[in-house]
C-alpha cells in the first residue's frame, strides 16, 4: 500500500467522508513520524495529496493561512505572503490549484471542487458572516483538527461570538498596504472581533471542546490518539455554541478572565 492510500484510510476511518467541505487545522509533526515508523518516507506534500484523496474529486478542503504580520504594519501580498498556520497550510498555498480568500489576517487557501466560490471573497471582517467560516455553514461543510488542542484550532467559535455579538469582545479596524492579485498596492482597512483586553478577557475554548464530545458533535480521535483527527459539522457546532452563549455560559466555556 502506498503512503498516500496508507493516510486516506485513516482520515476515513476518523470520519471524513468523499465530497466533504473540510475546513482542515493540523500539526503534522506526528502525522509524519507515524509514516516514517510504517516504513513510508515522511512528506508534508504526502499528507495534503491524502487529505485531497480523501474528500474526492466533489470535495473541497479549506486551509486556515492565518498571518498576523498586516497588525504589525507589515504589507500584505496575497500572492506570496507565507501562513503562519505551520507547513500543511503552506503547503496548500502553494498548490497550483489553491484559491486564496482576500482578508489579510485571516485568509484562506480553498482546493477542490467549490473553490471557485472562494475565488472573489474579500470580507473586511475576519470572522463575518461573508467570511469562509459563514460560507462554510452555507454549505453545511465540516471543521476537522489533527493533532491539535481546542486553544490552538477551533477560531470558529470566533465566528460564533461575533455572529451573536458577545460583549466580551469587540470590532477592532486595521489598516495597512494591501498588495492584490494584479500586484497593485492598495491601502485598505479590515477588521477583527477582538478580545477585550482592558476587562482582561482570554481566550479558554478548551472546556466547550469538551461538551462537544460529550454531546457526540465531535466524532473521530483526541489530538495525539490513533489517527489525531476530530471532525464536527459547523452547524451543529454553531448551534450548540450559540446556545451556551444566549443562556449566558460562555463565561467558562468560551473565555475566563486574566489577573
Amino acid at each position: 500500500m502506498k503512503a498516500i492510500e496508507w493516510l486516506k484510510l485513516r482520515w476515513l476511518s476518523a470520519g471524513i467522508q468523499s465530497g466533504d467541505i473540510v475546513l482542515l487545522h493540523s500539526n503534522v509533526m506526528r502525522t509524519l513520524l507515524l509514516l516514517k515508523r510504517n516504513g513510508f518516507q515522511p512528506s508534508v506534500d504526502i499528507i495534503l495529496e491524502s487529505f485531497i484523496q480523501a474528500v474526492g474529486k466533489n470535495g473541497t478542503l479549506i486551509f486556515p493561512l492565518f498571518n498576523f504580520d498586516f497588525t504589525k504594519g507589515v504589507t500584505f501580498d496575497i500572492r506570496s505572503t507565507k501562513s503562519h498556520m505551520g507547513s500543511l497550510t503552506e503547503k496548500a498555498r502553494k498548490h497550483p490549484n489553491s484559491v486564496r480568500t482576500g482578508h489579510p489576517i485571516y485568509s484562506f487557501s480553498i482546493i477542490g471542487a467549490l473553490a471557485n466560490k472562494f475565488k472573489s471573497v474579500d470580507n473586511v471582517s475576519a470572522y463575518g458572516v461573508d467570511s469562509p467560516f459563514g460560507i462554510l455553514r452555507e454549505l453545511d461543510g465540516k471543521i476537522a483538527v489533527l493533532d491539535l488542542v481546542e486553544n490552538d484550532s477551533m477560531t470558529f467559535y470566533h465566528h460564533v461570538e461575533e455572529m451573536r455579538s458577545v460583549p466580551y469582545r469587540y470590532m477592532k479596524n486595521f489598516t495597512g498596504d494591501y498588495i492584490n492579485l494584479n500586484g497593485t498596492k492598495l491601502e485598505k482597512t479590515y477588521s477583527i472581533y477582538v478580545r477585550d483586553l482592558e476587562e482582561k478577557v482570554q481566550t479558554d475554548v478548551e472546556p466547550i471542546g469538551k461538551k462537544l464530545w460529550k454531546a457526540s458533535i465531535y466524532i473521530g480521535d483526541y489530538p495525539k490518539i490513533r489517527t489525531g483527527l476530530r471532525i464536527a459539522r459547523a452547524n451543529e457546532v454553531f448551534d450548540y455554541v450559540s446556545n451556551i452563549i444566549d443562556t449566558g455560559e460562555a463565561f467558562g466555556n468560551l473565555y475566563k478572565k486574566g489577573c
